[in-house]
């Protein structure tokens, strides 16, 4: 028995257009699902540095290469003599050079230092900022000497923790520093550097890669906007 033949349904235009509809809501939906289910990665973004910092001059560093210095160091290294009398001063301070910035302070002997924190301390929103300090100040008057603020104790490096902003959110660091010495002519070399790319998430001092989970709220609200490239911390003179 021969079978009939079958005529294709033929669908009205507007039927057409509210399956076209349908389906590009579904995709939609589909998209959005899949992509609150899979997080956004968090990364620690770390530069290695071989700077020495130049003496009686300033030090800018851009932490995240954006072409905004956010933090500046300055090494000074003075001698003279007065008769039979000879001086020494050498003094290092870290200041933040853009306003909301800080660097994690310390108080000794009635002045504000910046910390020389060992590795593995957390650096967040409950540190101590303020907008800079001494890293260490040391002067001597032949047999006088006079020394303030833990970076003359540093036998090796240490780190120095730092908050910035990036498009107005803020983000956390830090910079390792070594190599300190005061006698004349002082010392210090930048050695690396790193920065949490999650808005206010902490960083572990001395952590130099990581990853974890952030939702896309984070990812709108600025941690996306992560350099393409590295570039070195620039001063006007290197040793």
């Amino acid at each position: 028995m021969k079978r009939p033949t079958r005529v294709p349904l033929q669908l009205s235009e507007s039927l057409h257009k509210r399956l076209r509809a349908y389906t590009l809501a579904a995709s939609a939906a589909g998209v959005g699902v899949l992509a609150l289910a899979q997080p956004a990665e968090a990364r620690i973004e770390y530069t290695p540095a071989d700077e020495w910092l130049p003496i009686n001059q300033t030090f800018y560093l851009d932490l995240n290469h954006d072409g905004v210095d956010d933090f500046r160091f300055r090494l000074v290294s003075t001698s003279t003599s007065m008769g039979i009398y000879a001086r020494n001063l050498a003094v290092l301070n870290a200041e933040s050079n853009q306003l909301r910035n800080g660097v994690y302070s310390v108080s000794s002997q009635n002045t504000v230092c910046a910390s020389a924190l060992p590795k593995g301390i957390g650096v967040g929103r409950k540190s101590p900022f303020t907008s800079g300090g001494f890293m260490f100040e040391k002067s001597h008057l032949s047999t006088t000497q006079n020394s303030i603020c833990p970076w003359l104790r540093v036998k090796k490096h240490a780190y120095l923790g730092l908050r910035f902003t990036i498009n107005g959110q803020v983000h956390y660091g830090w910079a390792r520093l070594g190599y300190i010495s005061a006698n004349h002519p002082a010392k210090a070399k930048l050695t690396g550097y790193a920065y949490e790319t999650i808005p206010n998430k902490p960083i572990i001092a001395g952590k130099t890669h990581g990853r974890g989970e952030a939702t896309l709220g984070h990812l709108a609200t600025g941690a996306s906007a992560i350099p393409a490239g590295r570039v070195k911390p620039t001063a006007a003179t290197t040793h």
